[in-house]
């Protein structure tokens, strides 16, 4: 069985999101299919685009209430980009659009007065420590790009923050999911141990 799947619902970018997994050793399965997703040992969630678009995707694929199932589990999940996005309750991005609401809170847009998209490398400020940034130092840079951010109800899933005309959060986590607002894939060596640091948790024991 593989290691990880990587959940292919139409929005692009997975196959650098492969690669990086495999870098660090796993072995990836692309897939669009519910019932791979039930049998799955860990889930990657990578996306571009926009809300409306991710939701729809995920409808027209029959995968909105297997990922929320997965994630009830309690098995590895981690969300890349629009994948920490749709985890919210909804966005504000061309309207109000609701999404998977795993995670209580909205998606808003950057703030006026900056550049959008934020696109480039930019440091990310750590909160508290947590297993997805062992082995990475404070103020590593990571490579974002989006023009909107999550800003959840509960602020102590927030695990690391960037900036851009003000804090957002660039790392959040909460019980077995993961996420960030940056491309791990895209990040260098840092970018490669978020993925092996996912990794491991999917390969510790129950409960450990």
């Amino acid at each position: 069985m593989p290691d990880v799947l990587v959940l292919d619902y139409g929005a692009g970018n997975l196959r650098s999101v492969v690669r990086a997994v495999q870098r660090v050793g796993g072995d990836p399965l692309i897939s669009d299919r519910a019932e791979d997703l039930r049998d799955a040992r860990a889930v990657v969630m990578p996306g571009v685009g926009a809300a409306a678009d991710t939701m729809r995707n995920l409808t027209e694929h029959g995968l909105v209430e297997p990922v929320r199932d997965y994630i009830a589990s309690g098995r590895p999940f981690l969300g890349v980009c629009m994948g920490l996005q749709a985890l919210l309750s909804f966005s504000e991005e061309g309207g109000r659009h609701p999404c998977l609401d795993v995670i209580p809170g909205a998606v808003v847009r950057l703030p006026a007065g900056q550049k959008v998209p934020h696109m480039g490398w930019n440091t990310i400020r750590m909160l508290r420590r947590h297993p997805l940034l062992d082995g990475i130092p404070d103020e590593s840079y990571f490579y974002f790009l989006h023009s909107y951010h999550v800003a959840p109800e509960d602020a102590e899933v927030v695990v690391a923050e960037a900036e851009y005309g003000r804090p957002f959060a660039a790392v959040v986590a909460r019980d077995n999911v993961v996420a960030t607002q940056f491309h791990p894939e895209k990040s260098g060596a840092h970018g490669l141990q978020i993925y092996a640091n996912f990794l491991a948790q999917v390969a510790a024991p129950a409960g450990a």
